[in-house]
């Protein structure tokens, strides 16, 4: 049986706009209309529909879930798949920080002082602080270090749980560029490497697509950075590193 816009809108939990939106953008356009000219959605409008939120709730910029969706070899089953396991380790990570929450609460409520392991544990392998050393000795004189040094050192543990949470996000989308085969010069796939560099821009410094290339070279380049970004896939680090350089590439030609 056919539905409405209306219909599938309190359906979904979505506004009817939004629904125009999509059918505008050519991301989800109805099977049918009625002989009034309204809009009608089938089973498959709806599977579709299901998709676009589950998408659209990992951080996939409609823009991306609209080629992802178009693309001849979008598989139904190995995108469930994937969500689910995106959406498990988010489900994991919220556990954690809900712990760190209620530990921070308990705290507060005794009086008591948490140490530093406490307060970052929920970080896992990350350390803000890491390589600092190295990174002061040298980059300290460039603008850049002053700058990232400058803005780190006004940033709370809920900010630093929040970078890591968007970098996360963003190196999930370079993963399931790099699991569907998508080439670096994408334009879809280049679009995450402009998230990251406004990204950096955001959080750290002001990083032009120059130094976003020197980034990427970086990741490369330094077995640290390598083992580390290859954890979450083998090959991350240097399809990484293409993406960021066919984004700059790009840029340089517009």
């Amino acid at each position: 049986m056919s539905l409405t816009v209306s219909q599938v809108a309190r359906l979904a939990g979505v506004s009817v706009r939004t629904l125009h939106h999509y059918d505008e953008i050519d991301l989800l356009r109805p099977t049918g209309r009625s002989e009034a000219g309204y809009r009608l959605y089938e089973q498959t409008d709806l599977q579709r529909l299901q998709q676009v939120l589950f998408f659209k709730e990992l951080g996939f910029p409609l823009e991306e879930i609209t080629r992802i969706l178009k693309d001849p070899a979008f598989d139904l089953r190995a995108a469930l798949l994937m969500q689910r396991q995106l959406l498990t380790e988010r489900a994991t990570r919220v556990k954690a920080l809900i712990g760190a929450v209620d530990a921070a609460l308990e705290s507060l409520e005794k009086g008591t002082v948490m140490t530093k392991e406490e307060m970052f544990e929920v970080f896992g392998d990350f350390d803000p602080a890491k390589y600092e050393d190295e990174a002061r000795e040298r980059w300290g004189n460039t603008e850049a270090y002053k700058e990232s040094a400058r803005r780190t050192s006004r940033y709370t543990k809920k900010d630093w749980q929040q970078i890591k949470a968007e970098g996360e996000e963003i190196m999930r989308a370079l993963v399931a560029h790099l699991d569907a085969g998508r080439a670096p010069t994408e334009p879809a796939v280049m679009e995450v490497a402009e998230r990251h560099r406004a990204y950096i821009t955001k959080w750290f410094y002001p990083c032009s697509h120059e130094i976003h290339r020197g980034l990427g070279e970086l990741y490369v380049n330094d077995p640290r950075f390598t083992a580390n970004i290859d954890k979450d896939r083998p090959g991350l680090a240097q399809y990484t590193r293409d993406v960021f350089l066919a984004n700059a590439e790009r840029a340089s030609r517009s």
